[in-house]
Protein backbone atom coordinates (compact mmCIF):
# COMPACT_ATOMS: atom_id res chain seq x y z
CA UNK A 1 0.00 0.00 0.00
CA UNK A 2 1.74 2.87 -0.98
CA UNK A 3 1.74 5.88 1.68
CA UNK A 4 1.48 10.02 0.84
CA UNK A 5 4.10 12.40 1.52
CA UNK A 6 3.90 14.94 4.50
CA UNK A 7 5.18 18.05 4.82
CA UNK A 8 5.13 20.57 7.43
CA UNK A 9 2.71 23.28 7.39
CA UNK A 10 5.21 26.41 6.08
CA UNK A 11 6.66 23.62 3.01
CA UNK A 12 7.52 25.91 0.67
CA UNK A 13 5.14 26.60 -2.07
CA UNK A 14 6.75 25.42 -4.75
CA UNK A 15 8.03 21.93 -3.33
CA UNK A 16 4.16 21.49 -2.88
CA UNK A 17 3.38 21.89 -6.31
CA UNK A 18 6.32 19.74 -7.58
CA UNK A 19 4.73 17.00 -5.34
CA UNK A 20 1.53 17.75 -6.67
CA UNK A 21 2.40 17.54 -10.31
CA UNK A 22 4.18 14.19 -9.39
CA UNK A 23 2.27 12.29 -6.85
CA UNK A 24 -1.26 14.45 -7.43
CA UNK A 25 -1.04 14.49 -3.44
CA UNK A 26 0.14 14.89 -0.28
CA UNK A 27 -0.51 16.31 3.23
CA UNK A 28 0.50 19.20 5.53
CA UNK A 29 0.84 18.05 8.94
CA UNK A 30 -0.79 20.47 11.98
CA UNK A 31 -1.76 23.33 9.83
CA UNK A 32 -4.30 24.07 11.82
CA UNK A 33 -3.79 23.46 15.79
CA UNK A 34 -6.42 21.92 18.30
CA UNK A 35 -8.11 24.92 19.61
CA UNK A 36 -8.80 26.51 15.98
CA UNK A 37 -10.50 22.86 14.55
CA UNK A 38 -12.36 23.18 17.89
CA UNK A 39 -13.95 26.70 17.02
CA UNK A 40 -14.62 25.49 13.80
CA UNK A 41 -16.32 22.67 14.40
CA UNK A 42 -18.33 24.86 17.01
CA UNK A 43 -19.33 27.05 14.23
CA UNK A 44 -20.12 24.74 12.03
CA UNK A 45 -21.88 21.86 13.74
CA UNK A 46 -25.49 23.22 13.67
CA UNK A 47 -25.56 23.36 9.59
CA UNK A 48 -23.81 20.22 9.41
CA UNK A 49 -26.42 18.83 11.63
CA UNK A 50 -29.13 20.30 9.44
CA UNK A 51 -27.80 18.94 6.62
CA UNK A 52 -29.61 15.59 4.71
CA UNK A 53 -27.67 12.82 3.49
CA UNK A 54 -26.76 12.56 -0.17
CA UNK A 55 -29.46 10.87 -2.79
CA UNK A 56 -27.00 8.39 -4.59
CA UNK A 57 -24.40 6.24 -4.38
CA UNK A 58 -21.65 8.59 -5.18
CA UNK A 59 -22.28 11.46 -2.69
CA UNK A 60 -23.49 8.43 -0.34
CA UNK A 61 -26.20 7.39 1.58
CA UNK A 62 -24.56 7.78 4.94
CA UNK A 63 -22.58 11.14 3.85
CA UNK A 64 -23.24 14.05 4.48
CA UNK A 65 -22.61 17.65 2.58
CA UNK A 66 -22.64 21.10 3.50
CA UNK A 67 -22.22 24.16 1.28
CA UNK A 68 -21.77 27.68 1.46
CA UNK A 69 -19.02 28.19 3.62
CA UNK A 70 -17.68 31.32 2.73
CA UNK A 71 -21.09 32.88 3.25
CA UNK A 72 -22.03 31.47 6.47
CA UNK A 73 -18.63 30.55 8.71
CA UNK A 74 -15.99 33.35 9.12
CA UNK A 75 -13.59 30.75 10.43
CA UNK A 76 -13.72 28.56 7.64
CA UNK A 77 -13.06 31.76 5.92
CA UNK A 78 -9.83 31.86 7.65
CA UNK A 79 -9.29 28.63 5.93
CA UNK A 80 -10.11 29.53 2.45
CA UNK A 81 -7.41 32.48 2.94
CA UNK A 82 -4.82 30.09 4.23
CA UNK A 83 -1.36 31.62 3.39
CA UNK A 84 0.35 28.50 2.90
CA UNK A 85 -2.63 27.24 0.66
CA UNK A 86 -2.90 30.37 -1.45
CA UNK A 87 0.83 30.22 -1.80
CA UNK A 88 0.38 26.62 -3.12
CA UNK A 89 -2.22 27.95 -5.21
CA UNK A 90 -0.08 30.44 -6.83
CA UNK A 91 2.61 28.01 -7.46
CA UNK A 92 -0.07 25.48 -9.21
CA UNK A 93 -2.28 27.16 -10.53
CA UNK A 94 -0.89 30.74 -11.96
CA UNK A 95 1.07 28.40 -14.84
CA UNK A 96 -2.51 28.52 -16.54
CA UNK A 97 -4.53 31.71 -15.76
CA UNK A 98 -4.33 35.38 -15.04
CA UNK A 99 -6.16 34.64 -11.69
CA UNK A 100 -8.01 31.70 -9.87
CA UNK A 101 -11.34 31.16 -7.81
CA UNK A 102 -12.48 29.31 -4.99
CA UNK A 103 -14.21 26.23 -6.99
CA UNK A 104 -16.05 24.42 -3.98
CA UNK A 105 -16.52 24.98 -0.13
CA UNK A 106 -18.26 21.92 1.70
CA UNK A 107 -18.45 19.88 4.98
CA UNK A 108 -17.92 16.30 4.37
CA UNK A 109 -18.83 14.11 6.93
CA UNK A 110 -18.77 10.25 6.33
CA UNK A 111 -21.25 8.36 8.59
CA UNK A 112 -20.71 4.77 10.21
CA UNK A 113 -21.62 2.07 7.70
CA UNK A 114 -21.20 4.43 4.25
CA UNK A 115 -19.05 2.21 1.58
CA UNK A 116 -16.28 3.38 0.01
CA UNK A 117 -16.81 5.94 -3.06
CA UNK A 118 -15.92 4.80 -6.47
CA UNK A 119 -12.10 6.29 -7.51
CA UNK A 120 -12.85 9.19 -9.83
CA UNK A 121 -11.11 12.63 -10.43
CA UNK A 122 -12.14 15.95 -9.45
CA UNK A 123 -11.34 17.23 -13.05
CA UNK A 124 -14.40 15.64 -14.77
CA UNK A 125 -16.75 18.38 -13.28
CA UNK A 126 -16.01 19.57 -16.36
CA UNK A 127 -16.87 16.43 -18.49
CA UNK A 128 -14.18 14.78 -20.83
CA UNK A 129 -13.87 18.13 -22.35
CA UNK A 130 -10.93 19.77 -20.56
CA UNK A 131 -7.17 18.04 -21.60
CA UNK A 132 -4.02 19.38 -21.49
CA UNK A 133 -4.34 21.56 -18.45
CA UNK A 134 -4.62 21.14 -14.52
CA UNK A 135 -7.28 22.79 -13.70
CA UNK A 136 -7.86 22.92 -10.18
CA UNK A 137 -5.82 22.24 -6.60
CA UNK A 138 -7.75 20.74 -3.85
CA UNK A 139 -7.80 21.04 0.05
CA UNK A 140 -9.25 18.63 2.57
CA UNK A 141 -9.15 19.91 6.42
CA UNK A 142 -9.35 16.97 8.48
CA UNK A 143 -11.80 18.29 11.43
CA UNK A 144 -11.73 14.77 12.99
CA UNK A 145 -9.02 12.30 13.35
CA UNK A 146 -8.89 10.83 9.28
CA UNK A 147 -7.89 7.21 9.62
CA UNK A 148 -8.30 3.77 7.42
CA UNK A 149 -11.13 2.67 9.53
CA UNK A 150 -13.29 5.58 9.71
CA UNK A 151 -13.35 6.52 5.81
CA UNK A 152 -10.36 8.57 5.17
CA UNK A 153 -9.74 9.58 1.25
CA UNK A 154 -8.26 6.95 -0.51
CA UNK A 155 -5.80 8.45 -2.84
CA UNK A 156 -3.80 6.30 -6.22
CA UNK A 157 -0.20 8.63 -6.13
CA UNK A 158 1.29 8.70 -9.17
CA UNK A 159 -2.22 8.76 -10.81
CA UNK A 160 -2.33 11.97 -12.66
CA UNK A 161 -0.87 11.02 -15.85
CA UNK A 162 -3.02 7.62 -16.53
CA UNK A 163 -4.68 7.12 -19.07
CA UNK A 164 -8.41 7.43 -18.53
CA UNK A 165 -9.12 3.91 -19.55
CA UNK A 166 -6.41 3.05 -16.55
CA UNK A 167 -7.71 1.57 -13.28
CA UNK A 168 -6.02 1.60 -9.92
CA UNK A 169 -5.27 -2.09 -8.84
CA UNK A 170 -5.84 -2.69 -4.81
CA UNK A 171 -2.07 -2.07 -4.11
CA UNK A 172 -1.79 1.04 -5.65
CA UNK A 173 -4.43 2.74 -3.65
CA UNK A 174 -3.41 4.59 -0.28
CA UNK A 175 -5.11 6.44 2.83
CA UNK A 176 -5.03 10.13 3.53
CA UNK A 177 -4.17 9.04 6.98
CA UNK A 178 -3.81 11.93 9.20
CA UNK A 179 -4.86 13.92 12.17
CA UNK A 180 -6.82 17.10 12.98
CA UNK A 181 -5.42 20.11 12.14
CA UNK A 182 -4.07 18.75 9.51
CA UNK A 183 -4.76 19.02 5.10
CA UNK A 184 -4.68 16.81 2.26
CA UNK A 185 -3.77 18.80 -0.54
CA UNK A 186 -4.16 17.24 -3.99
CA UNK A 187 -4.88 18.11 -7.67
CA UNK A 188 -7.86 17.68 -9.82
CA UNK A 189 -6.14 14.82 -11.98
CA UNK A 190 -5.44 12.16 -9.09
CA UNK A 191 -7.86 9.46 -8.22
CA UNK A 192 -9.28 9.58 -4.63
CA UNK A 193 -12.38 8.76 -3.57
CA UNK A 194 -14.04 8.93 0.31
CA UNK A 195 -13.13 5.63 2.22
CA UNK A 196 -15.34 2.94 3.63
CA UNK A 197 -16.34 3.99 7.27
CA UNK A 198 -16.33 1.28 9.60
CA UNK A 199 -16.05 2.77 12.63
CA UNK A 200 -18.83 4.07 15.31
CA UNK A 201 -18.08 7.75 14.98
CA UNK A 202 -17.91 10.06 12.37
CA UNK A 203 -15.28 11.14 9.98
CA UNK A 204 -15.28 15.05 8.99
CA UNK A 205 -13.68 16.85 6.72
CA UNK A 206 -13.84 20.61 5.20
CA UNK A 207 -13.35 20.13 0.98
CA UNK A 208 -12.18 23.87 -0.24
CA UNK A 209 -10.98 23.84 -3.86
CA UNK A 210 -9.40 26.41 -6.05
CA UNK A 211 -9.45 26.23 -9.62
CA UNK A 212 -8.62 28.08 -12.59
CA UNK A 213 -10.69 31.79 -13.19
CA UNK A 214 -11.68 31.07 -16.55
CA UNK A 215 -13.68 27.76 -15.82
CA UNK A 216 -17.72 27.50 -14.22
CA UNK A 217 -17.48 26.86 -10.48
CA UNK A 218 -18.62 24.03 -9.17
CA UNK A 219 -20.22 25.71 -6.17
CA UNK A 220 -21.83 28.76 -7.55
CA UNK A 221 -20.54 31.46 -5.43
CA UNK A 222 -22.36 34.26 -6.55
CA UNK A 223 -25.52 32.02 -5.10
CA UNK A 224 -24.16 30.88 -2.09
CA UNK A 225 -22.27 34.09 -1.64
CA UNK A 226 -24.74 36.70 -3.08
CA UNK A 227 -23.81 40.37 -3.26
CA UNK A 228 -25.94 41.37 0.18
CA UNK A 229 -22.91 39.28 1.87
CA UNK A 230 -19.58 39.35 -0.54
CA UNK A 231 -19.25 43.03 -0.31
CA UNK A 232 -19.12 42.98 3.66
CA UNK A 233 -16.22 40.41 2.75
CA UNK A 234 -12.09 40.83 2.79
CA UNK A 235 -11.93 41.97 -0.71
CA UNK A 236 -9.17 39.00 -1.63
CA UNK A 237 -11.83 36.79 -0.63
CA UNK A 238 -13.93 38.66 -2.49
CA UNK A 239 -11.76 37.70 -5.46
CA UNK A 240 -11.54 34.34 -4.98
CA UNK A 241 -15.42 34.07 -5.05
CA UNK A 242 -15.17 35.81 -8.38
CA UNK A 243 -15.91 39.30 -8.00
CA UNK A 244 -12.89 40.39 -9.96
CA UNK A 245 -12.37 40.06 -13.44
CA UNK A 246 -11.00 36.72 -14.54
CA UNK A 247 -9.03 37.91 -17.02
CA UNK A 248 -9.34 41.11 -19.78
CA UNK A 249 -12.60 40.44 -20.67
CA UNK A 250 -14.01 37.58 -18.64
CA UNK A 251 -16.72 38.74 -16.02
CA UNK A 252 -18.00 41.90 -16.26
CA UNK A 253 -21.50 42.96 -16.83
CA UNK A 254 -24.12 45.38 -17.48
CA UNK A 255 -26.26 46.23 -14.40
CA UNK A 256 -29.92 46.11 -15.90
CA UNK A 257 -30.95 49.60 -15.04
CA UNK A 258 -33.72 51.70 -16.66
CA UNK A 259 -31.97 53.61 -19.64
CA UNK A 260 -29.08 56.23 -19.06
CA UNK A 261 -29.56 55.10 -15.49
CA UNK A 262 -26.42 52.99 -15.01
CA UNK A 263 -23.10 51.76 -17.03
CA UNK A 264 -23.39 49.72 -19.92
CA UNK A 265 -20.23 47.33 -18.50
CA UNK A 266 -18.28 46.93 -15.53
CA UNK A 267 -16.47 44.77 -13.41
CA UNK A 268 -18.34 42.81 -10.83
CA UNK A 269 -16.97 44.45 -7.75
CA UNK A 270 -19.54 46.97 -8.88
CA UNK A 271 -21.89 44.75 -7.65
CA UNK A 272 -20.73 45.34 -4.32
CA UNK A 273 -20.81 49.24 -4.21
CA UNK A 274 -17.15 49.80 -4.96
CA UNK A 275 -16.91 52.85 -7.11
CA UNK A 276 -15.49 51.69 -10.35
CA UNK A 277 -15.70 55.38 -12.45
CA UNK A 278 -13.06 55.59 -15.16
CA UNK A 279 -12.80 51.36 -15.88
CA UNK A 280 -12.39 50.47 -19.18
CA UNK A 281 -11.39 46.64 -19.16
CA UNK A 282 -7.84 46.94 -18.77
CA UNK A 283 -7.25 48.55 -15.18
CA UNK A 284 -8.37 45.51 -13.69
CA UNK A 285 -6.45 43.04 -15.31
CA UNK A 286 -3.13 44.88 -15.13
CA UNK A 287 -3.70 43.99 -11.08
CA UNK A 288 -3.89 40.83 -12.19
CA UNK A 289 -1.17 40.79 -14.31
CA UNK A 290 1.13 42.26 -11.67
CA UNK A 291 -0.57 39.92 -9.05
CA UNK A 292 1.04 37.21 -11.44
CA UNK A 293 4.54 38.32 -11.41
CA UNK A 294 4.61 38.84 -7.63
CA UNK A 295 3.62 35.24 -7.69
CA UNK A 296 6.68 34.13 -9.61
CA UNK A 297 8.95 35.82 -8.16
CA UNK A 298 8.22 34.70 -5.26
CA UNK A 299 8.01 31.41 -5.95
CA UNK A 300 11.41 31.70 -7.70
CA UNK A 301 9.95 31.68 -11.21
CA UNK A 302 10.92 33.88 -14.48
Amino acid sequence: MPSLRHLPADAAAQTIAEILGADGALILDDVAQPDQVAAVMAEIRPYIEATGPGRDAFSGFSTTRTGALAARSPLCRELILHPAILAACDAFLLRACDRYQLHLTQVIRIRPGQPAQPLHRDRLAWGGFLTGVEPQLNTIWAMSEFTEENGATRVVPGSPGWPESRRAEPHEIGYAEMSPGSVLVYSGSVLHAGGENRSTGDRIGINLTYALGWLRQEENQYLSCPPAIARTLDPKLQALLGYRMGSYALGYFTPPLPPGAGPEAVPPQFALGEDVAGWDGGEDLLGVLNERQRAKAAAGGG
